[in-house]
């Protein structure tokens, strides 16, 4: 609020001394910003500003005797709404007063009984703030910007040139949010060759998404000319909305709730985001670290060596979609083969395909997912080790028989659980296995099942059903393998005991 009167006071004097044609354009450019109706902003504009007159007191009918005594009420009530507690307020008031828990002035009392439900509401809001810390969420200068922003469909992009970008955003928060901060992916997705930059956020800020922008802007072998979002307040503000008309970026919107408007950036969140990173839980310098190092190799390796399609065309007939698409290519393909980029950036490609290993850029990306698995998994960076030569040469050597050890990526590797070792159940024959072992040491070949008949003769209320047979044979049979064994270990032990003789 205190932003929007510096505004009108501001734009004031420009619009009293401005022409006609002029005032027009100050008047568009201040409503487009503010939100306000037009009229109410000619109205703002006209108003004389005058600095040494102060704000006129406003004649309160209720005063803070009146709100004291209608929070007094309203707690009695048990914190009801204004309507609620506008029918209650005369009952209240009289029951209260009847049992000598309140004492009012007439002249209060008058006033509580004319008081409207609005003004109620209005006269509690301070209370109800402070209990939850919550408010409503006011249309402010957000809801300005977001409708200053013009929303693009995916069937509006056409055919675009290289450089326009959908955005968004991965929270990595392993499933359940719980407290504390995730770091996040900023994903950026080109409409024209499918480039893909990723960047790696400690928080979800505004301020880090513009430092996302101006990181993936310079790794980028082109121009970025415009970006699409979808409606999150992390890139429907005044700073990002400032920085992409500082840079002479295209800005667009997505319709809200519509994913289907942002479906190239979505698409890539799955293939690249969750399948190098997984669903773990990330949080921490040290996590975001790591998850930028991934990105340093993996915007090489997809970018250059990892094909994708594209779609061509989609036609319906009836409930039947049929899509057709084009060629699998990677992007640094289709930017090559694309009219719109200079021959200049095409030579760079070129090189700089020539220098690039996809297997030590391979193994560079297993080694960032194993620090982030073990992040994922115990919130501590493993050791890392150097990766020379030598250590590429057994990395391919294993890639033939990589697959027979399951899922490579250790992002995806399901952590190992712990043993069960413990009881669920209550052991049915503890207080009867000395008599049980006793009856084995004297009749070793005896079965389980004439077992649990002397049992049931013997304890009648207990094993007369004999339902516990099954858990006896069970621990019978571990009974006796382990007089195996002793009697096995016992005997290489008095062998390794006694002397050899000379």
């Amino acid at each position: 609020m205190t932003t929007r009167k510096e505004l009108v006071a501001a734009l004031q004097l420009r619009y009293s001394s401005a022409a006609f044609g002029d005032r027009i354009k100050i008047l568009d450019e201040f409503v487009a910003l503010t939100g306000y109706h037009r009229k109410h902003a000619i109205r703002l504009l006209r108003e004389k500003a005058s600095p040494t007159q102060g704000t006129p007191a406003r004649n309160r009918l209720y005063d803070e005797a009146v709100r004291q005594a209608l929070i007094v009420l309203w707690e009695a009530a048990d914190r009801i709404c204004g309507k609620r507690l506008k029918a209650l307020i005369p009952m209240l008031v009289d029951a209260m007063e009847r049992h000598g828990h309140l004492d009012l002035d007439p002249v209060i009392k008058s006033k509580l009984a004319h008081i409207s439900a609005a003004t109620i509401d209005r006269m509690l809001a301070n209370a109800r703030l402070h209990i939850d810390g919550q408010r409503k969420r006011r249309k402010g200068v957000g809801a300005a910007i977001r409708r200053s922003i013009p929303v693009r469909t995916f069937a509006d992009w056409r055919d675009p040139p290289p450089g326009f970008f959908e955005i968004d955003m991965v929270e990595h928060c392993g499933g359940p949010k719980t407290d504390g901060d995730f770091v996040h992916t900023l994903t950026l997705t080109d409409i024209a060759t499918g480039w893909t930059e990723c960047v790696a956020m400690r928080v979800r800020n505004q301020m880090l998404v513009i430092e996302g922008l101006d990181k993936a802007a310079a790794d980028l072998p082109f121009a970025m000319l415009g970006v699409d979002s979808d409606n999150d307040s992390a890139f429907m503000n005044q700073s990002v909305f400032d920085y992409c008309k500082g840079r002479g970026l295209v800005q667009t919107r997505s319709r809200a709730y519509k994913k289907n408007d942002q479906a190239w950036v979505e698409q890539k969140n799955g293939s690249i985001v969750r399948r190098l990173v997984g669903y773990g839980r990330l949080s921490g310098i040290d996590a975001r670290n790591a998850l930028a190092q991934l990105y340093a190799s993996s915007r090489l390796y997809i970018n250059f060596f990892q094909p994708s399609f594209k779609l061509k065309s989609k036609t319906r007939d009836g409930a039947r979609v049929y899509k057709v698409y084009f060629a699998p290519a990677t992007p640094c393909d289709r930017l090559l083969a694309h009219d719109s980029i200079e021959p200049a950036i095409k030579e760079k490609l070129k090189a700089q395909f020539k220098e690039l290993d996809p297997v030590r850029l391979l193994q560079e990306m297993r080694t960032a997912q194993q620090i982030l698995s073990d992040l994922a998994a115990h919130g501590v960076r493993a050791e890392t080790v150097s990766a020379d030569a030598s250590d590429v040469a057994v990395f391919l050597a294993n890639l033939s028989v990589a697959w027979k050890d399951g899922e490579a990526r250790p992002t995806h590797r399901k952590q190992p659980t712990a043993k069960h070792w413990w009881r669920t159940r209550v052991d049915p024959f503890a207080d009867v296995w000395p008599v049980i072992e006793g009856w084995l040491i004297a009749e070793p070949s005896a079965s389980a099942g004439a077992v649990m008949s002397r049992l049931a003769a013997m304890v009648p209320d207990v094993y007369a059903s004999e339902a516990q047979l099954r858990t006896l044979q069970r621990r019978i049979k571990v009974w006796r393998a382990e007089r195996v064994r002793e009697l096995i270990l016992g005997g290489l032990r008095k062998s390794a005991e006694t002397p050899v003789e000379a």
